[in-house]
């Protein structure tokens, strides 16, 4: 795979490239190790050694399965709120893919541009990065595309340089030591401006992620401040601001209105219609005239097709989406395949009408969330499985469960099978999905074991921002007591 002048003629067996290493990736690969006999490619649990990829086999192997992916894990983004209002340690919501994926070989590093009309990916690794050397190309025979999404941003003056996303952990677990951090600020300072702008907190974006993320972490914040002398939980202004006229759509029209009251009861200030117009100079400006100084503008107002698409030749829609069919193909295309935030794949529960070419005419497009990425790996699997030996495919319908969000602390909404729950049963059948849903066995176990302990024991309110610069006190050291010069 590293030599750039490898062909199809030398590869004994169909290589299956998926790139990215999210929902769809991780349980497409898994479900195709479980499924295939594969060529080896990775460290299973029964090695003591890595093993050659010519070493022949008891079995004919069918195929080879190398996944690119920036990152050496899969978040569960799910419990990204939780991890940020510290219920859960960071290392628990992600799964470690050579773990998982003890058959297939992790690439990490990033698929610069595919063309699928020569069936090569042009990768950089990190060897590629470190020795400056040219990026490697990778062919295929099988192609999934997988890279997920990234924020959807807007040219809002100071959003840029004062934002915080809410995508990854990463993300999240800076945004738990940003608030704190901003309760020791509020606390140490004499200054009625920077207090104020230290205990303001505006979320921009009422779905899942920015009411999730706002519940979880006012619930912390409220905690936290009792350990402040000068500081309450009334000092505090926390904003959610959305430009539709409701909050979490997916729950339905009642259940989104007992989210607000419940919010509000919490003293939350939410703002529907309403738009983020500045955030420059630390204060957030909104399309209403409302002026609020503030430190912290967290923004989780929607999701955007991932750049690398940009640099593929598949075909996308105005969204910038890879075109789907049913059966998660990429259109015109028999050995290339979509999934997840990256495709615009037909709900075929909405009744379009379909067309002769297997495609939907006035389609209605999936939503891009977890519950279908998850779903549609197992399909796309088995039709690649199907194909490879000669079978017919399958499309992907769905018949949609429901959703659940998490409010806070005992908090939440549901609506399930045509039922509205709310309140500490919504919030606990949304813990009992998200643990059913999780991966693996050892994850599901480390996250039910912190629930327990931290049902039993009290919050964690310590912020380890300093995390984020571990070589600040050596080069504090090193510069005898003098701050290094900033790059």
């Amino acid at each position: 795979m590293g030599a750039t002048k490898e062909s199809a003629e030398e590869r004994t067996v169909p290589r299956i490239l998926v790139v990215g290493g999210g929902y769809v990736g991780m349980y497409t690969a898994l479900r195709l190790q479980q499924k295939l006999k594969l060529e080896p490619g990775g460290r299973s649990r029964a090695q003591s050694r890595v093993k050659s990829w010519a070493k022949p086999r008891s079995r004919a192997p069918e195929a080879e399965i190398v996944i690119v992916t920036a990152q050496p894990y899969m978040t569960y983004q799910p419990f990204l709120p939780e991890a940020a209002a510290g219920s859960i340690s960071p290392r628990h919501v992600v799964v470690p893919l050579r773990r998982v994926l003890g058959r297939c070989r992790i690439v990490i590093g990033e698929a610069h541009r595919i063309d699928h009309s020569k069936r090569v990916a042009t990768v950089s690794t990190l060897a590629t990065e470190e020795e400056g050397s040219a990026d490697i190309d990778i062919p295929y025979d099988q192609l999934v595309i997988a890279p997920g999404s990234v924020s959807r941003t807007l040219p809002i003056p100071g959003l840029a340089e004062h934002g915080i996303g809410f995508k990854t952990v990463e993300e999240a677990i800076g945004l738990r030591n940003h608030v704190l951090e901003q309760l020791d600020i509020a606390s140490s300072t004499r200054d009625v401006e920077v207090r104020d702008a230290a205990l303001t907190f505006v979320f921009v974006g009422g779905g899942y992620a920015g009411v999730e993320a706002l519940g979880e972490l006012e619930d912390m914040a409220r905690y936290a401040a009792r350990y402040y002398h000068n500081v309450t939980a009334d000092d505090m202004k926390w904003v959610l601001v959305e430009a539709a006229d409701r909050i979490l759509p997916e729950v339905g029209d009642e259940m989104g209105r007992y989210a607000i009251h419940e919010l509000r009861g919490r003293s939350i200030d939410i703002r529907l219609n309403t738009r983020l117009e500045s955030c420059e100079n630390r204060v957030a400006v909104l399309d209403d005239g409302s002026r609020f100084p503030t430190r912290t503008v967290v923004w989780t107002a929607g999701v955007r097709a991932h750049p690398m698409l940009d640099h593929t030749d598949l075909p996308r829609d105005d969204r910038g989406r890879v075109k789907g069919t049913a059966t998660l193909r990429v259109e015109g295309t028999d050995n290339a395949w979509v999934a997840g935030d990256a495709g615009a794949v037909p709900d075929l529960t909405a009744g379009q009408e379909r067309d002769a070419a297997g495609g939907v005419s006035g389609r209605v497009l999936l939503a891009p969330n977890a519950q279908h990425a998850v779903r549609q790996a197992r399909v796309l699997a088995d039709n690649i499985v199907a194909t490879l030996r000669g079978e017919p495919v399958k499309e992907y319908r769905h018949k949609d469960a429901g959703s659940v969000a998490s409010l806070g602390l005992h908090k939440g909404v549901a609506y399930l099978y045509g039922r509205r729950v709310k309140g500490y049963p919504a919030w606990f059948i949304h813990r009992a999905y998200h643990l059913s849903r999780m991966p693996t066995f050892n994850r599901k176990a480390r996250v039910l074991a912190e629930w327990t302990l931290s049902g039993l024991f009290k919050r964690e309110i310590v912020s380890l921002g300093s995390l984020e610069h571990p070589r600040a006190e050596f080069e504090l050291a090193a510069n005898d007591g003098r701050k290094p010069d900033a790059p």
